[in-house]
Parts: structure tokens; sequence; C-alpha cells
């Protein structure tokens, strides 16, 4: 339902611009991608382990208990970097970076986590 809401919302925001009203789309996007990011977090933290939904590494589905680690913290870290997106707000000409370096930073590291937890879990 979020998805769709923010869909819908992207949806309006274009409207508006080709209408003729001219605004940062950064200053609008970024609170509702920060919402979408958090929410995605807290999906994170709570996802059983599955083939669909959740960081799918070789490592997390071959193993519950890595998958619950890796989840747990990539929650976490997906709950900041939705609250690092909404400081976007109040910084315009970089707000792009603030959006999208630590969505990049948290992907990379719940991957490379999940290795070494099941590298530590094999020993």
């Amino acid at each position: 339902m979020l998805i769709m809401v923010f869909l819908f919302y992207l949806y309006l925001l274009t409207i508006f611009w080709n209408t003729g009203y001219t605004f940062n789309m950064i200053t609008f996007l970024s609170p509702a991608l920060a919402i979408l990011f958090y929410y995605s977090g807290i999906l994170i933290e709570n996802a059983k382990r599955n083939w669909f939904i959740g960081i799918r590494t070789p490592w997390t589905l071959s193993s519950d208990k890595v998958w619950d680690k890796t989840h747990k913290i990539g929650g976490k870290l997906f709950k900041i970097a939705g609250i690092v997106a909404l400081t976007a707000v109040f910084f315009e000409t970089a707000a792009i970076f603030f959006i999208i370096a630590p969505v990049i930073i948290v992907s990379i590291y719940t991957i490379v986590y999940s290795y070494f937890e099941y590298q530590k879990e094999t020993k």
C-alpha cells in the first residue's frame, strides 16, 4: 500500500511540474523517500526467511541464524538511512547524496555482513 501511495505522490508531482509549476523535485521527494526507506527497515526487520522479500544473498538463504542477524541489522540501518534521507530537505544542493549514498552504503554493508556472519557460522 505504501508503494502505491508513493507512486501516486510521484505522479502528482509530475502532473504539477508539467502544468507549469516549478519547484525543486528533490525537496518534495526526499520526505517521501525517507518514509519509504524507514518503512522498508521495519519490513526487513520482521521478514522471515523466504525467496521473495528481504536481503536475499546465498548466505542468508542458507541459514536461519544468518538471515535473522542480517535482517535485524539491515532493518535498523535502513531506518537510519530513512532519517538521513529526511535531512536532505535542509540541504537542497546536496540532497541527492543524502538520499542515495546511505541506501547504497547500507545495501553493501548488509551483503558483506551476511557473508562474514555465514563464515563465522560455518567455522
